[in-house]
C-alpha cells in the first residue's frame, strides 16, 4: 500500500495541477479573449462608421433646411413639406406601382424557374441556369442602355411585333406614361429573376426527395406536391427574397435614370431619382433630400413588417 505521502506528492506532480498553472490559464484566457474583441472592435468600428454615423447624421440633417451648405434647423417643416410635396407623391404612387406589380411577378417566376430547373431529368441544366443568372451580373448602366435601343420608337421589340401582325403601329414604349411603367417593369424582372432563382434552386436541392417520393405514392399531383410540399418548405427563403426584393425596388434608380430619365413627366420617377434630383440636379436641398432618404426607410419598415406579418411563422 502506498504512503499517503508519496501519494501526495504524484498527486501535486500530475501536469495541470500545479500551484502555478492557474496563472497561465487566466493569461491564456484573457489573451484569447482580448484577440477576439479586437477583431469584434475593428468591425464594429468599422460598421457605426460607415453606416450608423452616416445614418444620424442624415437624421439630423433632415430636421434642416437650406440651399448648398447653408443649413438652418428648421424642425419637422421638411417633414410637413413632405406630405404636401406633389412630386413625392407621384414618385412614391410609381415605386409603389413598381413594388406591387413587380416583385410578386418575379418571385412567381423565380420560383417556377427553380422548380424546372431542379428536374433531374432536364439536359443542359447548367447552361440554363447559367444563362437565366447571367443578367443579374451584367452592368446596370449597359444592360439599361440596351433596353432603352430595344424598347426605342424603331427598336426591335417594335420591329417584331409588327412584323408578327400583333401591332399595327410602333408603340411608344418611353414616351408613354403606361408603356414606360411597363418597360422598367419588365427590364428590372429581366434582370433580378435569376438572382431570386438561385435562392430556390439551392434550398430545392436540400429538400429529402423522399419526401415527394411519398407524396407520389399517396396520389398526390405535381400541382399538390408544389403546393403542399415545395412552398411550405421555401417558405423562409421566399420571405428572404420578398423582403430583399422589396428593399431593392423602393430604392429603384439606375433602370429609370437611364433608360427613362424618369419621364415622360415624371410618370417613371422613383423616390430616388427624386432624390438624387435634390442633391445634384435641382438648388442643392440636402436637408430635404435627407427627408425623403428617411422617407424610403420609413416604407421598407413598414412593407418588411407587413411580410413578416403575412409570411412569417404565426407559432413565433
Amino acid at each position: 500500500m502506498m504512503p499517503a505521502k508519496a501519494s501526495q506528492t504524484m498527486t501535486a506532480e500530475k501536469p495541470g495541477q500545479g500551484p502555478g498553472t492557474a496563472r497561465p490559464n487566466r493569461k491564456l484566457k484573457i489573451k484569447n479573449g482580448a484577440v477576439g474583441w479586437s477583431f469584434i472592435v475593428i468591425a464594429a468600428g468599422l460598421i457605426c462608421l460607415f453606416y450608423f454615423y452616416p445614418m444620424v447624421q442624415a437624421l439630423l440633417l433632415s430636421f434642416q433646411s437650406g440651399t448648398g451648405a447653408n443649413l438652418q434647423f428648421t424642425g419637422i417643416d421638411n417633414y410637413t413639406r413632405l406630405l404636401k410635396d406633389p412630386t413625392f407623391l407621384t414618385t412614391l404612387k410609381n415605386t409603389v406601382i413598381f413594388l406591387i406589380v413587380q416583385v410578386p411577378v418575379m418571385i412567381i417566376l423565380a420560383l417556377f424557374l427553380s422548380v424546372l430547373l431542379n428536374n433531374k431529368t432536364l439536359k443542359w441544366k447548367g447552361l440554363f441556369r447559367t444563362a437565366i443568372f447571367l443578367p443579374c451580373v451584367t452592368s446596370l448602366v449597359a444592360y439599361s442602355v440596351i433596353f432603352k435601343y430595344l424598347f426605342s420608337q424603331d427598336g426591335i421589340i417594335n420591329i417584331m411585333l409588327m412584323k408578327l401582325a400583333l401591332i399595327s403601329e410602333p408603340i411608344s414604349w418611353l414616351t408613354d406614361p403606361f408603356w414606360a411603367k411597363v418597360t422598367i417593369i419588365v427590364a428590372i424582372t429581366w434582370r433580378w429573376t435569376g438572382y431570386n432563382m438561385i435562392f430556390y434552386l439551392s434550398a430545392l436541392q436540400n429538400v429529402d426527395q423522399s419526401i415527394y417520393e411519398a407524396a407520389k405514392m399517396d396520389g398526390a399531383s405535381s400541382f399538390q406536391q408544389f403546393f403542399r410540399i415545395t412552398v411550405p418548405m421555401l417558405k423562409p427563403i421566399i420571405l428572404f427574397t420578398s423582403i430583399t426584393s422589396t428593399i431593392g425596388t423602393l430604392q429603384l434608380f439606375d433602370e429609370v435614370m437611364n433608360i427613362t430619365a424618369g419621364g415622360p413627366a415624371n410618370a417613371t420617377m422613383t423616390i430616388s431619382q427624386y432624390i438624387y434630383n435634390l442633391s445634384f440636379k435641382y438648388t442643392p436641398d440636402f436637408g430635404y433630400a435627407a427627408t425623403v432618404s428617411y422617407a424610403i426607410v420609413i416604407l421598407i419598415v413598414i412593407f418588411s413588417i407587413i411580410q413578416f406579418k403575412v409570411a412569417g411563422d404565426r407559432n413565433e
